[in-house]
């Protein structure tokens, strides 16, 4: 045989392994759908898509644009790499974070940072959108080591956003827009130096979150201001240096700060402020509340509001709260008085140890004021908890019907017939 009719034989032989191969089942082999993430560096405006899987380096301050939007795949990760500048991001058009339970979206920083020394972060901003932003949404996503504090040359300074003021720790989420939408679900708030969400607008729902490791010497992990209507539903709080809910109608916006809180659960509240004021819920300025279900455990205090007339609007309602504590102090400032309020159908511990919870996995001894979350504490209840079947289903929630957003229909959660955000096993 000649040496060109080889040559053919040769390539016909390649050719029919190619096809053979091609024509495999794909189940057999299957192709991941980003086998290799890219890492791209990013700074400036920002807007688009980032896709799924990938790295995005922030080496400077970023911006979305008033009428841009940027959508965040599942499974992407923010680093924020420069120590030096400590970035911001600047929301002033849409924000869509959308992770999934497996794949969550995550804003962090390098794993190097991560050590005792920046256990409250203050190693990048937060979110903090504009007056403009109409929609906010961050669901399955990871929020972690931030709450830098302020500059002269900081992008929330010079918009005239937040406080607006050099020297003050930015929250993990500002939001300002009465006429917006913001969507919290299902994400992981932890170790930042002071608030957690600083919320002066917008029809809100936030709900089940993780919220711990947040504020050194003061800060709330959710403080809602006027203008501002929202369900907060079965989150779990845990050592917030002051409130896991500050509630308050200041700032004269309208709509009037209507909230619907139920179902939460909220430990350890409190006790890290270095001067007293609250350490559960604190209601002031004429907010009006509707509070069911909320399991509070070892916190400062109870339910309180602002030992003045006209704190709470006549409207509001409190009923179903599971009180626990595992001391003698604990247990004599939840009792009801002047300012700590009293609901319908409470289980108020009487002395140390009643009513306990009977959470699967956490020491109830544990310090009143250690604020390191361990990821295997488990509150769930366990059979016999006096918070089972003690819970109210007969109340109203701003969004049972849902808030449209993108497209997507975000509702609250039904309220539970147990007490806290999370029931049995």
């Amino acid at each position: 045989m000649n040496q060109s009719k080889m040559k053919q034989l040769f390539m016909l032989s390649a050719l029919a392994a190619f096809l053979i191969t091609g024509c495999s089942d794909d189940k057999d082999e299957p192709t991941p759908v980003n086998p290799t993430p890219t890492e791209q560096s990013v700074t400036g405006e920002v807007s688009g898509t980032w896709t799924k899987g990938n790295t995005y380096k922030v080496t400077g301050h970023i911006q979305i644009p008033e009428g841009k939007s940027l959508t965040i795949e599942e499974g992407v990760t923010v680093l924020f790499s420069d120590s030096v500048i400590k970035p911001e991001v600047v929301v002033k058009g849409n924000l869509y974070s959308l992770g999934t339970a497996a794949a969550p979206v995550k804003f962090t920083v390098p794993d190097a940072w991560k050590t005792a020394n920046n256990q409250f972060g203050n190693l990048w901003g937060g979110l903090i959108a504009g007056p403009n932003a109409a929609e906010f949404v961050l669901s399955n996503t990871i929020l972690e080591y931030g709450g830098a504090v302020t500059t002269e040359e900081s992008p929330s300074v010079k918009a005239g956003l937040y406080k607006a003021a050099a020297g003050e720790h930015v929250p993990v989420i500002y939001y300002p827009n009465v006429n917006g939408k913001l969507i919290v679900m299902n994400s992981i708030i932890r170790n930042f130096n002071e608030d957690g969400f600083y919320i002066e607008g917008g029809k809100v729902i936030i709900a089940n979150n993780t919220f711990n490791t947040t504020g050194v010497s003061g800060g709330d992990a959710i403080n809602i201001k006027s203008g501002v209507q929202a369900d907060v539903a079965f989150n779990i709080v845990y050592s917030p240096n002051t409130n896991a809910l500050k509630l308050s109608n200041s700032g004269d916006r309208t709509p009037q700060a209507y909230i619907v809180g139920y179902n939460n659960t909220i430990i350890n509240a409190g006790w890290r402020r270095p001067t007293t004021k609250g350490g559960s819920i604190w209601l002031e300025k004429g907010v009006r509340a509707d509070l069911y279900n909320n399991l509070l455990a070892n916190d400062r205090f109870g339910i309180k509001k602002e030992n003045v007339d006209k704190s709470v609007d006549d409207r509001s309602a409190i009923s179903n709260t599971l009180y626990y504590g595992a001391t003698e102090e604990g247990v004599k400032q939840f009792q009801p008085s002047v300012e700590i309020l009293k609901g319908a159908n409470d289980l108020i511990s009487a002395k140390v140890g009643d009513n306990d919870p009977k959470f699967v996995n956490y020491p109830l001894t544990t310090d009143n004021k250690n604020a390191s979350f361990n990821t295997a504490w488990d509150f769930h209840l366990q059979a016999g908890s006096p918070a089972l079947g003690k819970g109210k289903t007969t109340f109203t929630r701003l969004y049972a019907e849902g808030i449209v957003v993108n497209g997507v229909t975000y509702k609250s959660p039904a309220p539970a017939d147990y007490i806290g955000a999370l029931g049995t096993k």
